[in-house]
């Protein structure tokens, strides 16, 4: 059990490749580097966006507008197979995981609705007593994600109140609706998850530009991930051989408060990224501006967050 009292939050980022539309195998993968970040002191354990069953970037599952194809579907419900039925058996296996070490976890995935046969994208913490302490869904999938996904309606702004402060999380491209961000910044949010797939220039002036506007530390975790990888009997091959060999390049990374890394970007290798978050320095960033707080104007601007009743 990892003593969890300190002011200081040591967390490890898995920057890893899933493995590709094989959910098991992927939570076998996820398990063991869980482990090995647990055995080097880490309390907090981020993974990617959508890391079970995997992004299936450059695929487009037969869609063109006004038809299908039925190879797309056979791949698509190969990717339904194995996306993660909250809860189940692989929630039951994280929350294992996370009593065992006694840490938080960060886990995105593809989640399959229980009822009604909808995908989401979906990030879930589970906290050091094993339970499933938040599930956040993607509100609005982008572009062509809307093939796969639908939008996120359930648990929209859910945080988690840790030793170190509270913690919520954005997926990927929430991270540019500004009264998403705001949501999350009026419950206080000093450790900020912002799980994705983006390792362009222009994500790297968002996340800095959301730990100064939250003056929060943001937690950026990204895939590394190769198109060898990819299943030799998808029936996408001309999409997947049209793909870059490295198609997601990682570039995980810990923004501090006042927009600063922690750590620089890491790229080109699957790696567990460790970084210490002084959390003092929440507070202290805030002194002269808090965005919701003293630098607010609610008089002149308030924002309606319409939460679901569950």
């Amino acid at each position: 059990m990892q003593d969890l009292k300190s002011q200081i939050c040591k967390v490890a980022l898995v920057q890893a490749e899933p493995v590709l539309f094989d959910k098991e195998k992927t939570i076998k993968k996820a398990l063991k580097c869980i482990e090995e970040a647990a055995e080097n002191g880490a309390q907090l354990i981020v993974f990617p966006e959508s890391f079970v069953p995997c992004y299936p970037y450059g695929m487009t599952f037969g869609f063109s507008v006004g038809a299908r194809t039925k190879e797309g579907r056979v791949d698509w419900k190969r990717y339904y197979d194995n996306s993660m039925v909250v809860p189940g058996d692989e929630t039951e296996l994280l929350g294992q995981a996370a009593e065992k070490y006694g840490v938080y976890i960060s886990m995105g995935i593809t989640e399959r609705d229980a009822v009604n046969t909808t995908l989401y994208c979906t990030n879930l913490i589970f906290s050091p007593d094993g339970k499933l302490a938040a599930k956040h869904r993607k509100l609005k999938p982008t572009g062509a994600e809307r093939y796969i996904w639908g939008d996120g309606y359930e648990g929209h702004f859910p945080v988690v109140e840790t030793p170190w402060g509270v913690m919520g999380s954005l997926i990927c491209w929430e991270n540019y609706m500004p009264l998403a961000r705001v949501a999350l910044y009026e419950k206080g949010t000093a450790i900020y998850l912002a799980p994705n797939t983006n390792d362009n220039p222009e994500w790297f002036d968002t996340i800095r530009h959301i730990a100064i506007e939250g003056h929060c530390y943001v937690i950026n975790v990204d895939q590394y991930v190769r198109r060898e990888s990819y299943p030799k009997d998808l029936n996408a091959q001309d999409e997947i051989q049209r793909l870059p060999e490295t198609i997601m390049n990682g570039g995980s990374c810990v923004v501090d408060p006042y927009g600063h890394y922690v750590n620089e970007p890491v790229w080109g290798q699957e790696a567990i990224v460790y970084a210490e978050l002084d959390m003092e320095a929440v507070a202290s960033s805030r002194m002269e501006f808090d965005g919701v707080g003293h630098y607010s104007r609610p008089d002149v601007l308030k924002l309606q967050i319409n939460e679901p009743q569950y």
